[in-house]
């Protein structure tokens, strides 16, 4: 099959034949219709991840068709329509006993701790905790996207955030997860401040529903959260992940209020510092937020089905597998505006 292996941290990664993938027990292999783009794909490259090893391949949200089936699997046949969370949990430790799969102690992630799905297939373990039915009116690239950054999104602002109406959302960035996050939480009638950097995602973020956009150059962010709210957000996210955002996130809180951290935070340079004066003082929680676990996929995809969200609508680019390495390496200075999708079948530059 095609793949894009990188052989070295932050070198340029090529397409390449690699040896097809086969199914473990109890696993599939699955033909990649669609993945999508993301910074975490950018910060394995870069070297943040320990669990990687080289040479790899990178990609962890995908969707596609169940192209072989391992011994033992019961829930999944060749041609099934799928895609998985990022998180593919084991389904029997402690963690999944209780149904909190995305936090799953022996956890394999694609594309972080085995190669991943910018390529033409790829492997997924333990099938009948991970997959997820991919419903007929859903394209693959509205599909893909779901699995981690609309996922991760929605359990970050409606579980973990507790999200009510009338409350007033800060979502600290205006990427793929971030843009999810606005979009999310006006469907749940909160009103949503986005902050960025980038004119076009604010841009974006406003067509989604966000009440008011913060330019992050313009001096101090929080500062601005907490005119615009008057006096907080009742419930903030650090979508981008920065120790800035981070911080940022905290600080334009109003008491008792609540921050999710979603975005990665990098483990070197001294870690994140956050206000923690100012969470004692007001009472505020500290959450964080990884992904979301298959079984809980149902009530998000009855809202995409209902059309009271909208995925597709933060797909703003598709790109032939070819292009993926180009586009990976650009993430660092350039992330760009919504959601790339990589399609591994549409031809395209060679890599």
């Amino acid at each position: 099959m095609r793949a894009v292996v990188f052989e070295r941290f932050g070198e340029r990664a090529e397409v390449r034949e690699v040896p097809d993938p086969v199914p473990a027990a109890g696993g599939v292999v699955v033909r990649v219709e669609a993945t999508g783009l993301c910074r975490s794909d950018w910060h394995g490259w870069m070297g943040h991840d320990p669990d990687i090893v080289l040479p790899h391949v990178p990609g962890h949200e995908l969707a596609g068709v169940v192209e072989a089936v391992g011994a033992g699997v019961t829930g999944w046949r060749a041609g099934d329509r799928v895609t998985s969370p990022f998180v593919c949990a084991c389904g029997s430790c402690a963690e999944c006993a209780a149904g909190q799969q995305q936090v799953c102690t022996r956890q394999t992630q694609p594309g972080f701790t085995h190669w991943g799905s910018f390529a033409e297939y790829v492997a997924l373990e333990h099938a009948d905790v991970n997959l997820v039915a991919v419903p007929e009116e859903l394209s693959y690239a509205t599909a893909a996207a779901l699995g981690c950054r609309f996922a991760t999104a929605y359990r970050a602002v409606v579980e973990r955030g507790r999200v009510a109406a009338g409350e007033w959302v800060a979502v600290h960035g205006c990427g793929g997860v971030g843009l999810s996050a606005v979009m999310i939480a006006v469907a749940a009638g909160a009103r949503v401040v986005a902050v960025d950097t980038a004119a076009g995602a604010l841009e974006l973020a406003r067509r989604f529903g966000a009440a008011h956009a913060v330019d992050a150059t313009n001096g101090d962010t929080a500062a601005a959260v907490r005119e615009v709210t008057g006096g907080g957000a009742h419930l903030s996210l650090d979508a981008l992940g920065s120790p800035v955002t981070a911080a940022a996130s905290v600080d334009g809180l109003r008491r008792r209020g609540r921050h999710v951290q979603v975005g990665l935070l990098p483990a070197a340079g001294g870690g994140t510092v956050l206000p923690m004066e100012r969470v004692i003082g007001w009472e505020l929680e500290v959450l964080g937020s990884h992904g979301m676990a298959a079984h809980a996929y149902p009530p998000m995809l009855e809202l995409v089905r209902s059309g009271a969200l909208r995925p597709d609508l933060l797909v703003t680019s598709t790109i032939p597998l070819g292009a993926a390495p180009a586009a990976l390496a650009a993430m660092g200075t350039a992330p760009g505006r919504g959601m790339t999708v990589v399609l591994p079948g549409a031809p395209g530059t060679a890599g």
